[in-house]
Parts: C-alpha cells; structure tokens; sequence
C-alpha cells in the first residue's frame, strides 16, 4: 500500500462585516457628557453619605464629673460612600475615554505617505 501525499486544504477566512466601525463618532462626546454628570452625582452621593455615618452619643455622669463624649461610626453608611466615589471615579475615567474617542483625529487615506 502506498501512501499518497494529502494535499493542504486553505482555512476557512471569516468574512469582514459589512461596514467598518468607526471609533471617531463625535456623538460619543455626549455620552461623555452624561457620564460626568452621573459621575458628579455619585461624588455629591458620597459626601452625604459620609456624613451620615459618624454619630455622637454624650452620657453625663452628674457629680461634677465632665460628660463622657462617644463616637459610633456606622459602616454601611461609609462603605457605601467608598463604593459611590468609586464608581464615580471609574465613571470620569471612561468619560476621558470617550471625549478623546470623541474628538481623535481620522486616519489618513491609504495613497498618502507620511512624512
């Protein structure tokens, strides 16, 4: 029996879409925009919540002895100020993002060299 030689079958090449997507679109400007809105929000979100947190309890004792002066924190409160300031920093990172997609500059056309 004698071997014969496969032959090499090309790959299967996927087919581009039908259009190009375009990371230059300025109407990603507005979602920028949006974003440091929502971002301003979450940042006046934390300060409030941060300041809900911390709470004073004062105990007086009488006998001319000074007043015995507490603090509780409440860590719901504060961890839920840390996890609004941050998404509102991940918010503004992402708005940089799309601002400089927004306005970069268009490649240009193939024929042309650069110099």
């Amino acid at each position: 029996m004698t071997a014969q030689p496969e032959t090499a079958q090309e790959p299967e090449v996927p087919e581009s879409p039908p259009y190009r997507a375009r990371l230059n679109q300025p109407r990603r400007a507005f979602v920028g925009v949006a974003e440091v809105v929502v971002a301003g929000f979450l940042v006046w979100l934390a300060f409030w919540l941060w300041a809900k947190a911390p709470v004073t309890i004062t105990q007086s004792f009488g006998d001319g002895q000074p007043p015995y002066v507490s603090h509780r924190y409440f860590g719901h409160w504060l961890s839920l100020s840390i996890l609004s300031g941050t998404v509102a920093a991940v918010l503004v990172l992402d708005a940089v993002r799309e601002f400089v997609l927004a306005v970069r500059a268009r490649p240009r056309a193939k024929g042309r060299r650069r110099r």
